[in-house]
């Protein structure tokens, strides 16, 4: 495994016929791209398409909405009444925007799309893990998220 100008790259075996011990060949990857980064690099979504995803991604992450991995070390919320904690978090104008643009976005979409859309690009997935998880068939999930991407884009304004 090598590190080279913000890339992890990685050998990874690609498996012959069942019974050889030894794998036929092998492909370098980069771990620390994305998937919707693969795809761009692969020709397989366009710059907007791209670009779009990064958006809303970045909308996700700035909203906070990934689950958190470690404890959160912030003061209890303070309840106003008898009931205890405050119902929720207490989140910043900035946050409150970027999940509103979120959830449009993804509402622009359309029905049935979020799935797709939130594995890909904010989950990380690779496409073959989300179209298993979604129940679909392979290279389903490439032709469903281009028509994702190009509402979400459409949403954004981006050229």
């Amino acid at each position: 495994m090598g590190k080279e100008c913000g890339r992890l790259l990685r050998e990874h075996a690609i498996d012959g016929h069942a019974g050889d011990r030894q794998p036929k060949r092998s492909v370098t990857i980069n771990a620390a791209e994305s998937p919707l980064g693969w795809l761009l690099a692969h020709g397989h979504v366009s710059k907007r398409q791209y670009d779009a995803g990064e958006r809303l991604r970045n909308d996700w992450e700035r909203a906070q909405l990934p689950p958190r991995v470690t404890m959160a070390w912030d003061s209890a919320p303070v309840s106003r009444g008898r009931g205890g904690s405050a119902l929720g978090p207490d989140l910043t104008g900035a946050q409150l925007d970027a999940k509103r643009r979120f959830e449009e976005a993804v509402a622009s979409a359309g029905p049935g799309l979020a799935d797709i859309l939130w594995r890909i690009v904010c989950a990380g997935e690779g496409m073959r893990h989300a179209e298993s998880a979604l129940g679909w068939p392979a290279r389903a999930g490439k032709l469903v998220l281009t028509f994702a991407l190009d509402r979400v884009a459409a949403y954004y304004r981006i050229r």
